[in-house]
């Protein structure tokens, strides 16, 4: 899953080496040997696998052809469209001449409030730079507009052109070339162009370490180190089976609560984003509060698992780590929390133990997690048949989804954040990436077998099968969200691209249960990874559940801080008395390893 913000620049020295030309030559000769060979070797691989360069897996072409015609079907309506377009460029024209001669003037167009690209001052204070960034403004905004109002397309189109229409519009700003970024032009000045010869070597390397795909460097990723500077908190795997390990925390209190907390991440990125720094770990702080704290660490499966199904992920993932916590504690059941995809797992855990009279589970958290698939977020886009049984083919072919496609799929999701801002620090400003705990994190990416993706797709994104009663078939029993009667807690993020909060708002009327929804400022990670000593972003509460999610908000009040304090309030009612701290391995369960485990170290990308 998952699709940080990011600003990769490192300081730069002010103390510039002296421009050398003979290193400058040898430089440039040795990135046209890099380039050469790794041409060579592109092709070589696209001969032997027989596949086109051109494959339009993606329908991109038959969708563009419907606006297209869509369009020419409205003259009047594209003549009246391009007029004012060009009554707006008129406008910055005369404007910017003005300026020149020192008159004040109101820009024609502004970028949105915290669009990052344009905050050198020369985009503002320059006026060849002004002029440039709002005639981009102007033409992106003109494209969008049209491109929305066309007619007639079926909505999976609409979706599609809207979509790739602003990839398209984000790859052409101005600030993603050389000649036309302000910041780049005077480095590029200053060293005589070796930012570039730089940011050519630094292409060809991440060309070259995705083996012949561009895999953009985000952060340096020798600077962390698992159990060492990420993933800290203390712990140890007192469970394993082929999907998962069970790491059971330390406690760091006098007494706990009675009731353990079970924490099931999404298998599509590594559990360690809820452990990342003592400072913002979610599970440290946790273990803080008197839980006693376990944690599902996925496998990052390979082909020998590609039979693994989404009914596996419920048996050996969610109740084998329920059963083993009954060991290593002897507790008759668990508050769980289910983060995104681990949250719809966690779902479908409620509904198959409903039909089983199952009651080890107590409560249940979902931190912006989807039950309702309706309207499920920009990955909608890359989700009909001819995509799906496109991404079928691939996948048994290897046995699983490689990391990296579904990576790439999550970085386009905020292509200005997480692909061009590292296009332009690594490749035109020739800078190495700076590190970022958060976005190692994102570049460690997991596989998914095949089997349990497919069914995943299918049932939740294309049918929507999960809240339907019955929908849903797992280990022999019909699932039915409806029948499970335990307390819920649902948290969601105001800006999620992911699982958008007025779609995740759904789970409170589809779960039988009491229900209390929580909305958490920022975005799908940070809204949910922020402790309540950072004191940002804020959240909103509301105790009524209305029938809609614009309701509610019209309804709840915003408060200060973390969402986590609220979640506490509300869980602490449900944690039993207190009694004497588990220490991991001293039960019935023995210590397998340290945290944070050995799972969670089998990289995608081989480091």
């Amino acid at each position: 899953m998952s699709t940080p913000s990011a600003s990769p620049s490192s300081p730069q020295d002010d103390a510039r080496p002296a421009f050398d030309p003979i290193a400058l030559a040898e430089s440039m000769a040795s990135a046209a040997e890099k380039s050469a060979k790794l041409l060579g070797d592109f092709a070589t691989r696209h001969a032997q696998s027989g596949k086109s360069l051109f494959a339009d897996e993606l329908g991109l072409g038959k969708a563009f052809m419907e606006l297209a015609s869509n369009m020419l079907s409205n003259p009047a309506r594209m003549a009246e469209s391009q007029m004012a377009l060009w009554q707006q460029y008129m406008t910055l024209w005369q404007n910017s001449m003005l300026r020149d001669w020192g008159a004040p003037v109101t820009p024609v167009a502004e970028p949105h409030k915290g669009d990052k690209r344009f905050r050198h001052e020369d985009w503002q204070d320059h006026v060849l730079f002004d002029y440039i960034k709002q005639s981009y403004l102007i033409a992106a905004r003109w494209l969008h507009e049209n491109v929305a109002s066309v007619e007639g397309l079926d909505e999976q189109t609409q979706k599609k052109v809207d979509f790739f229409t602003r990839q398209y519009i984000d790859a052409l700003a101005p600030s993603n070339f050389a000649l036309t970024n302000p910041e780049v032009f005077k480095e590029t000045i200053a060293t005589g162009g070796q930012n570039l010869v730089k940011g050519l070597h630094n292409l060809l390397d991440d060309i070259e370490r995705g083996n012949g795909k561009l895999r953009i460097s985000m952060t340096d990723a020798k600077a962390f180190e698992l159990g060492v500077n990420i993933g800290t908190t203390p712990g140890k795997v007192v469970f394993r089976n082929e999907l998962i390990e069970l790491i059971q925390y330390e406690p760091s209190t006098a007494k706990v609560h009675e009731r353990p907390l079970l924490v099931i991440p999404p298998w599509i990125n590594k559990f360690y984003i809820l452990d990342l720094r003592e400072k913002n770990s979610f599970l440290r702080w946790a273990v803080a509060q008197g839980h006693t704290v376990f944690v599902i660490s996925w496998v990052n499966p390979d082909g020998k698992l590609a039979g693994k199904d989404f009914e596996d992920y419920l048996t050996d993932g969610t109740l084998a780590a329920i059963g083993a916590i009954g060991q290593a504690t002897g507790a008759k059941d668990v508050n769980a929390i289910g983060y995104c995809l681990g949250g719809t797992l966690l779902a479908a855990t409620l509904g198959w133990m409903a039909a089983k009279k199952d009651r080890r589970i107590a409560s249940a958290t979902f931190m912006t997690s989807l039950v309702d698939f309706t309207h499920a977020g920009e990955l909608e886009v890359f989700i009909d048949e001819a995509q799906v049984a496109s991404l079928e083919r691939k996948m048994r072919e290897r046995g699983y989804l490689e990391g990296s496609e579904m990576a790439s799929t999550f970085n386009m999701l905020r292509a200005n954040d997480l692909i061009w801002t590292f296009v332009i620090n690594n490749y035109l400003m020739g800078r190495d990436p700076f590190p970022f705990d958060l976005l190692h994190w994102n570049c460690d990416a997991t596989r998914m077998p095949a089997t349990m993706h497919s069914f995943y797709l299918r049932n939740m994104y294309m049918r929507n099968a999960l809240r339907k009663p019955g929908g849903v078939t797992l280990d022999g029993m019909p699932i039915d969200l409806s029948a499970s009667r335990v307390p819920t807690y649902f948290v969601s993020a105001i800006e999620d691209h992911i699982a958008p909060w007025k779609t995740t708002y759904a789970g409170t009327s589809i779960l039988g249960g009491p229900s209390r929804f929580v909305l958490s400022g920022s975005g799908h990670i940070a809204g949910m990874i922020n402790p309540p000593a950072a004191n940002k972003y804020g959240y909103w509460t509301n105790a009524k559940l209305p029938a809609t999610p614009d309701a509610w908000l019209d309804g709840a009040k915003q408060h200060e801080g973390s969402w986590w304090t609220d979640w506490q309030a509300w869980v602490g009612e449900r944690t039993g008395r207190e009694v004497a701290p588990r220490i991991p391995g001293k039960g019935k369960l023995k210590a397998l390893a340290d945290a944070p485990g050995t799972y969670v170290r089998i990289r995608a990308d081989g480091r």
